[in-house]
């Protein structure tokens, strides 16, 4: 199943906030006509009122795909909406947080071609990672579909079985808080040490989004990077010395921290 295919027999978007506004911007800029997209949202933007999709009128018969992007408390409300299209040739893919393959083979049918994916915020400015596993209905056809949907926000990984979106959840679609609370941080400890705040915060910002582009577009690991940049005895050692401490620096409280994301999924999944 093609982009093509998608153009020609539609694709519905149940939900069309954030994450789902994000992913709409890329397709239409991909190329994707506004006339094959069908959105349900029952408070839409201005700005999707004017991409010309079609918006809250119906649905068509068997499109390509349905894609799931509300809120996981509002399922009861939203998926009855798509009860028709189930048991069919239609691939659902939802990125709700929290919400298993099971619920909406329940939702939709047995037979359903069911994805579920994590992506994560940066996708709202096409730097996302969207993780993603399927139900045996799915098929490779439909798992590529589905990849080249999400790759128009960012990267897409496959992972193995669906138990493993509780990690996935606490390392990605988590991750980008605890960057933001490493950005927040970084800035009021350099103010701290006597900088004007909005020169902190420019230095935070600017250092975490470069270093994370370094890593990203460089075949050196981590790890070598970090050992590139550290002289021996010198400023940066010093500090490492503290956050690399194993009973209080960053090994003893990223493990915690994720644990506590990937726990706390684990119980969402479950009700």
């Amino acid at each position: 199943m093609s982009l093509e295919t998608v153009a020609e027999k539609g694709l519905v978007l149940l939900g069309c906030g954030k994450m789902g506004g994000a992913m709409l911007a890329g397709w239409l800029k991909g190329g994707l006509p506004p006339s094959s997209v069908w959105v349900l949202d029952p408070h839409p933007s201005d700005w999707l009122k004017g991409t010309g999709v079609h918006l809250n009128d119906g649905l068509p018969d068997s499109p390509a795909v349905a894609i799931v992007a509300v809120k996981p408390q509002m399922m009861g409300e939203a998926l009855p909406g798509l009860r028709a299209l189930g048991n069919s040739t239609t691939v659902f893919l939802s990125i709700a947080a929290g919400t298993p393959i099971s619920a909406f083979e329940a939702a939709f049918g047995a037979q359903s071609p069911i994805i579920r994916g994590m992506p994560n915020t940066p996708a709202a400015v096409g730097r996302g990672i969207t993780a993603i596993v399927g139900n045996p209905h799915v098929g490779e056809a439909g798992m590529d579909l589905a990849e080249a949907l999400l790759s128009a926000v960012g990267q897409v990984a496959r992972i193995e079985t669906e138990d493993q979106m509780d990690a996935v959840t606490g390392v990605s679609g988590s991750g980008p808080a605890y960057v933001f609370h490493l950005i927040e941080t970084l800035a009021a400890a350099g103010v701290a040490q006597g900088l004007p705040e909005d020169l902190a915060m420019q230095l935070a910002k600017a250092t975490v989004a470069g270093a994370g582009a370094l890593a990203e577009g460089t075949d050196e690991t981590p790890t070598q990077l970090r050992i590139n940049v550290t002289s021996p005895n010198g400023t940066t050692q010093a500090a490492l010395n503290v956050l690399m401490d194993a009973d209080s620096g960053f090994p003893a409280l990223l493990p915690r921290a994720v644990e506590a994301a990937t726990k706390r999924s684990k119980e969402l999944a479950n009700g």
